[in-house]
């Protein structure tokens, strides 16, 4: 298995209550709807982008097979109002934009960049409110024109894919966003549209009533913690091919477990292979010269990895029965690591977990490393 993680080139919020305001250097991203006495109701939707040359060096140089899944993650800053149910919607854009360099309240605004009325900065730019193309579309109130512009269907051009995806949350749901977006990244890397990043709305705005008033904030990728957004991409590259080895494979739960092959310290454009030692604990008694000790085992075939940040105690790779499956060639079981995603300056632990003769076993023996500023 594969995870490779990229970061936003730029983010923003754009408000309806202030539609010439920019947010490009905010710390948060925002979706919301507000309501008071004193005006209409308002919204507020967020702006995502990431690298084109990036995406493409990654599917065309990295994913070695047309088999893959992305998502785009963003992790929860603050929610208050939540609805018994309120969905969030995620769309491409459909004209481009530019980050600026303003922030939430700023006094005076600041206007250097993407807004509810403007793509490029005030007066320049307008986001388009009609006459829209084909499979394109927009969405606001006449009390709020704007708010960007969007592709819904892409049938036209021959693609049939659905390009949008959302996501419900309610109270006891995971409030973090983690949206499949597969679809849309084939639609810009097969040149259908171009990558103008996502737009990220709530599917209910602009209700006039003080009962409803989801606002949602996540961290944005000027955020100063480990939690900017991120697009997520997973493939399967599991190989079982031991060659000529004459290991076996482990067949007691009675076993030790260590990592190899991990120096500790890893800048964050290291790719690793972690190589996993493993034997019975208490080997069969035989005659034999050799020391039982010096032989390997590799795991069985339903063995999986994970990544834990120590500090936190989240899961930054969680256990995957078909993404984080081991691998093995002559030497051993192993998995192989993209460091890119991984926050620097934090240590991570290691995780495996196999199934043997019924039982489900987890090994974290301390199987530490830390990513370093290159």
């Amino acid at each position: 298995m594969a995870f490779y993680r990229l970061f936003p080139n730029q983010d923003a919020t754009i408000y309806s209550q202030y539609p010439t305001q920019n947010t490009g250097l905010d710390e948060i991203l925002e979706t919301s709807l507000q309501v008071s006495d004193l005006v209409d109701a308002q919204a507020s939707r967020f702006l995502v982008q990431f690298s084109t040359n990036e995406i493409n060096d990654l599917l065309t140089n990295k994913i070695a097979t047309s088999s893959w899944d992305s998502y785009l993650k963003c992790f929860i800053a603050n929610i208050e109002g939540l609805n018994l149910s309120t969905t969030l919607e995620l769309y491409p854009i459909s004209g481009s934009w530019n980050m600026g360099t303003g922030k939430y309240l700023d006094s005076p605004i600041v206007t250097n960049g993407v807004s509810w009325l403007y793509r490029s900065y005030e007066g320049t730019n307008a986001w388009n409110t009609s006459s829209f193309s084909t499979g394109v579309t927009a969405s606001y109130s006449t009390a709020s024109i704007g708010g960007g512009t969007w592709y819904f269907n892409l049938s036209s051009s021959g693609f049939t894919a659905s390009i949008s995806a959302s996501q419900t949350f309610d109270y006891a749901s995971d409030k973090d966003l983690s949206l499949n977006v597969t679809n849309i990244i084939r639609a810009w890397s097969q040149s259908i549209i171009p990558n103008n990043g996502f737009i990220c709305k709530q599917k209910t705005e602009f209700i006039d009533s003080l009962s409803v008033q989801p606002t949602i904030k996540y961290f944005s990728v000027d955020t100063h913690t480990i939690y900017p957004p991120c697009l997520e991409f997973r493939w399967r590259d599991y190989i079982f091919n031991t060659g000529s080895s004459t290991n076996t494979i482990l067949n007691t739960p009675q076993a030790t477990i260590s990592v190899g092959e991990n120096p500790g310290i890893f800048y964050p454009e290291s790719i690793n292979k972690f190589r996993i030692n493993c034997r019975p604990t208490y080997p069969a008694r035989v005659f034999q010269t050799a020391s039982l000790y010096s032989r390997d085992y590799y795991l069985p075939t339903a063995s999986y990895y994970a990544i834990k940040d120590l500090d936190t105690n989240e899961y930054i790779i969680d256990f995957d029965n078909q993404y984080t499956q081991l691998s093995a060639d002559e030497k051993s079981s192993y998995f192989t690591l993209y460091m890119n995603g991984l926050q620097p300056e934090r240590y991570y632990e290691i995780l495996i977990k196999t199934i043997i003769s019924g039982n489900t076993l987890i090994f974290n023996d301390n199987f530490y490393f830390k990513i370093v500023n290159g």
